[in-house]
């Protein structure tokens, strides 16, 4: 199991990528650009992704990871749903979740790679702070299970395919009203 260090919100990822580098990375010629890119493995971009946006420490970095318009194809009780969602509405969404959920911390707990998909399943733990599906807050523990398959070309996540445990996190959120 992958656990995320903290990320320092006050680096940019422009000045992430002009430290000095011994991860595997490879450095590419940015072209126009005067910061060094770096060639990253669709699973390295993954990995990162998941570390800084998606745990919540930094939403608005989602533009550094996705294109300007992502297909989000989600299940909903047992029926699928694709919304375009831009950089700036993920960011937004995992706002929310932090509204719902608090500073919480995810797993990854499987990775795979094959190609330009990754495939992440994770667990994520928080407390329940905020409403949720009409659930009042109940300040107690609240774990999400979850995975996605994220598409990507030219090292930008463009089309996703997501599950979520919604069913477990309503009965864990019944149970916890329940023992009030």
């Amino acid at each position: 199991m992958t656990e995320f260090r903290q990320f320092d919100k006050d680096r940019t990822l422009d000045e992430l990528n002009q430290l000095p580098r011994n991860d595997g990375f490879t450095e590419i010629s940015g072209g126009d650009s005067p910061a060094p890119k770096f060639l990253q493995t669709n699973e390295q971009i993954i990995k990162s992704f998941f570390e800084i946006v998606r745990s919540g420490c930094a939403p608005e970095q989602a533009k550094v990871f996705m294109a300007k318009e992502v297909r989000a194809h989600q299940i909903n009780s047992e029926s699928m749903v694709t919304i375009i969602r831009s950089p700036e509405d993920y960011g937004d969404h995992i706002r929310e979740m932090k509204d719902s959920w608090g500073n919480f911390k995810v797993e990854i707990q499987e990775l795979i790679s094959q190609n330009q998909k990754v495939h992440v399943r994770w667990k994520q733990t928080g407390m329940h702070i905020g409403e949720y599906e009409n659930y009042l807050p109940t300040n107690k523990e609240v774990i999400e299970i979850g995975s996605a398959v994220y598409r990507l070309e030219d090292q930008k996540i463009v089309e996703y395919w997501i599950q979520v445990d919604r069913f477990g996190i309503i009965e864990q959120l019944k149970k916890n009203q329940e023992q009030d």
